[in-house]
């Protein structure tokens, strides 16, 4: 059983830049100490990827507050963590979860059985949308939400998060 990490947006806009928060600070090293406990070819990570015209998209409409825009620095992975993911494939992704990812880890699940391992950015948008929808690719791939390094925009969205994955099946511990 491969055991595959899967590490959600660890940007700066979401840590502490435009949509930063206390709690996203808060898990850094705990992320920093997850991704390092796995072998460095079995840590995938996602990259929230807008452009220019955000403001003009449905999403922009709906939170408009400028963010993850390519090239920018807010978009780039926290430094400290951008170092240990030196190894690891990355997915830029123009919405919430990632089908290309999705996609490339059930043609994997054919090949060996995985394991997948969640974390990171924010837990009620972007790392609650990758967990269902690779589950929902993957019905039968055990997939585990380490909670104590994801936040989300608010702890009470956190929490929500975390009971509608597991009301999906989606493991959720809290080391």
């Amino acid at each position: 059983m491969k055991k595959i990490l899967v590490v959600v947006d660890m940007q700066n806009d979401f840590i502490d830049g435009s949509l930063g928060t206390k709690e996203a600070l808060s898990i850094v090293e705990a992320v920093k100490k997850k991704i390092l406990s796995y072998p460095p070819e079995n840590v995938i990570a996602t990259m929230d990827t807008h452009q220019e015209d955000y403001m003009d998209t449905q999403e922009g409409r709906n939170l408009p507050v400028v963010h993850c825009i390519e090239g920018s620095d807010g978009w780039e992975i926290r430094e400290d963590i951008k170092a240990i993911l030196s190894d690891a494939a990355i997915y830029k992704k123009p919405t919430f979860g990632s089908t290309a990812l999705a996609k490339d880890l059930k043609k994997r699940s054919l090949k060996e059985d995985i394991e997948l391992e969640v974390i990171g950015l924010c837990t009620d948008i972007c790392v609650v949308s990758n967990a269902l929808l690779l589950k929902a690719f993957m019905p039968e791939v055990k997939i585990t939400v380490d909670a104590s390094c994801c936040a989300g925009v608010t702890p009470e969205k956190h929490l929500a998060a975390l009971e509608t994955m597991r009301s999906c099946q989606i493991h959720v511990i809290d080391r």
